[in-house]
């Protein structure tokens, strides 16, 4: 390699057991903290599918607004689709093929720019990307260690055990389990939610982080950046972020 040869950047992939389980938030909420501290944090969405690019609801516009990362929409996630249906499916709704290939080469103008680089991928690791790979062949292919966001309440426990077996099978590198919050409810309590990391940390082998408390809206950079700092200062994730970031 010359030496002014740009290395490719230390990252993590963010993928979930399910879609809507707040890796949006979760993936900005990290980056906005890793930012505040002066480090060069880059967010990308390598495919988005239910929205374009510059939809203001769709995860690029939010990962923008919450990272605090100053990207065009269509640099954090250079391919979108407006169809809600799995990347691959909503690419050829609108014509496109993609290939694991095509989906990497999109990401190198962050890969230049950043020196650490978060990847929120597209629901969950079994998700299709493309005929023949699914989310799973795309954070191999990155080869960035993985960070599982979960819901924290009844089902979760199956849901996580199945994604991390999924991800074994592939031999990724499992930091932790995330569990994020969830709304407040008027409704009758979920009494597994205080049981739940524990049961997982158990039968999945791996650290369990949170739950996280539900956000007070509208979310914010500047607020996102002190409360990812303070849940997850003393946790093995943000351990092992410190040290990959100086690394």
């Amino acid at each position: 390699m010359k030496t002014n040869e740009r290395q490719r950047p230390r990252g993590l992939f963010i993928s979930g057991t399910d879609t809507g389980v707040g890796k949006t938030v979760v993936t900005a909420g990290l980056a906005a903290a890793l930012r505040a501290t002066g480090l060069a944090v880059g967010v990308w969405k390598p495919v988005q599918s239910g929205a374009v690019s510059c939809d203001p609801e769709g995860d690029a516009s939010l990962l923008r607004q919450w990272s605090g990362v100053t990207d065009a929409c269509a640099a954090i996630a250079p391919l979108a689709f407006p169809d809600p249906l799995c990347p691959q499916l909503a690419a050829a709704a609108s014509g496109i093929t993609l290939t694991l290939a095509d989906l990497v080469r999109a990401g190198e103008p962050l890969h230049q720019r950043y020196d650490i680089l978060l990847v929120e991928g597209a629901g969950g690791l079994a998700v299709p990307l493309t005929s023949t790979e699914t989310v799973r062949e795309l954070a191999v292919c990155l080869g960035f260690p993985l960070l599982l966001v979960a819901r924290p309440g009844l089902g979760t426990i199956n849901h996580c055990l199945l994604s991390l077996a999924y991800a074994r099978q592939a031999n990724l590198s499992i930091i932790a389990v995330l569990l994020n919050g969830c709304p407040p409810s008027g409704g009758k309590p979920d009494v597994s939610i205080p049981s739940n990391p524990t049961m997982i940390e158990r039968f999945g082998k791996v650290p369990v982080l949170g739950p996280l408390s539900w956000l007070p809206q509208p979310l914010t950079a500047a607020g996102l950046a002190p409360v990812f700092d303070g849940y997850l200062k003393m946790s093995p994730l943000w351990e092992w972020l410190e040290l990959y970031a100086k690394g």
